[in-house]
């Protein structure tokens, strides 16, 4: 019997011969396609599809199909060939420069074999786009030893906002973060200086978002139409410089684009150095740096090993400059947090669940009543006329509405209306 691939075998050329591989912690639940996707990307879905169809594909000896979910400790069987031509192979990796990866190491709090912590700097943006060549997705292969998989983002900073963002090292890490995050299971404290001092110290806010027609989904609004998705979030005010301008901490219980910006320039304190959401308002006069203040102070969130990640990150440099012109200290900011609630993969599937469900039955609410308010059915003009009785409106010869003719067959036939006295019966004569 062959010896089974250990995982830096995985990305072995050699197809000559049937291959064994046993499947790691980190592929444990993902899909035998996925695994073939991660590791044999060179081997195509149609490949693997025709190889389980046929039984080539062994789990621990038994038929497989491409929906089978993996399990840790699992032998893989992988018959001979399947390699498909080169240039559908894993894409190349981008050599980084000596600056860039001076860069993504100057970046990193912690690292272990899960997770990569990593103090973002504003104006960096998190992943690429139109116009974006510089960004942290870019700079991930620093990260990535030999043999070992790609790194992977889990969520996302805005470009301004600095702080701490949670890279996944492996694809089972990453499926795990991923449902902690949606699950709301993990503790983000963000820090910001707003304009103006928060009549109430330490509240929250409800107010639905939306993305603002006309900006290309670049920028967002309060939307109360029914049409927004629901968004909460909760502050603090640490301290104050007068009532020039607070001092706060913010904590996202929903993750909507821009979420913290919109909601507090909503309450009319915008971040400042916002000027997107908070326009020239959101400007402080003097020695204060005109760069955004909202800064990702720290994360809490369940390590895949059954540990806890809490990492804090240290303020970027116009931020503290800011804060000591204030007259803000740090040590004032940061306060301990209640001991964290482990919650199950079971109940993490179940609140993912229950939300995807919520947002489906909003969209089906917000269709029907697009159709309802654009004549989707035919309007029905009014008739008139009552179901089953007299002309709406008519009247008898007494000036008193008509009563309604009773109809054979149906309950009530044959009785007096409402309101009258039965009509005397007439006394029986004697038979004949």
């Amino acid at each position: 019997m062959n010896k089974p691939y250990e995982p830096k075998s995985y990305n072995q050329k050699d197809d000559s011969e049937v291959r064994q591989f046993t499947i790691q912690k980190d592929d444990a639940g993902a899909r035998l396609d996925r695994w073939f996707k991660r590791h044999l990307p060179q081997v195509g879905f149609a490949t693997v599809s025709r190889w389980a169809r046929t039984g080539q594909i062994r789990l621990d000896g038994k038929r497989a199909d491409v929906d089978t979910r993996l399990e840790a400790g699992q032998v893989l069987r992988v018959p001979p060939g399947g390699t498909t031509p080169a240039s559908k192979g894993p894409r190349k990796r981008k050599p980084l420069t000596e600056e860039q990866i001076a860069l993504a190491e100057s970046m990193v709090l912690e690292k272990d074999r899960a997770a990569i912590v990593l103090n973002k700097p504003p104006g960096l943006a998190t992943q690429g786009g139109s116009g974006t060549y510089e960004h942290v997705d870019g700079l991930l292969d620093a990260y990535v030893g030999e043999d070992e998989p790609r790194p992977r983002l889990v969520h996302r900073l805005d470009k301004d906002t600095s702080g701490v963002l949670l890279i996944a090292r492996t694809p089972g890490s990453a499926a795990f973060f991923s449902k902690r995050f949606s699950g709301r299971s993990a503790r983000k404290i963000y820090w910001a200086l707003v304009m103006g001092v928060p009549d109430v110290k330490d509240g929250l806010i409800e107010l639905p978002l939306a993305k603002q027609p006309g900006t290309g989904g670049e920028k967002m609004m309060v939307d109360e139409s029914g049409e927004g998705q629901a968004a909460r979030s909760r502050y603090r005010v640490i301290s104050r410089a007068g009532n020039r301008a607070a001092w706060v901490e913010l904590q996202p219980l929903t993750g909507r684009t821009h979420q913290l910006r919109v909601h507090m320039a909503a309450i009319g304190h915008p971040i400042v150095g916002d000027g997107k959401y908070g326009g020239q308002g959101a400007f402080l006069t003097g020695t204060i740096s005109r760069k955004m203040h909202l800064h990702a102070r720290r994360l809490r969130i369940e390590h895949p090993e059954g540990d806890l990640i809490d990492v804090t990150a240290p303020l970027p440099d116009h931020f503290a400059a800011s804060m000591v012109s204030l007259g803000f200290h740090e040590e004032e900011g940061d306060i301990p947090l209640e001991p964290v609630k482990l919650v199950s993969e079971k109940d993490v599937a179940k609140r993912a669940a229950k939300a995807h469900a919520k947002e489906y039955r909003k969209e089906r609410r917000g269709e029907r009543r697009k159709r309802a308010d654009g004549g989707g059915g035919i309007a029905r003009k009014p008739t008139g006329k009552r179901a089953g009785g007299a002309p709406a409106g008519k009247k008898g010869a007494d000036g008193k509405p008509a009563a309604r003719k009773p109809v054979a067959g149906k309950p009530g036939a044959g009785k007096p209306a409402a309101g009258r006295a039965p009509a005397p019966r007439k006394p029986a004569g004697p038979k004949r």
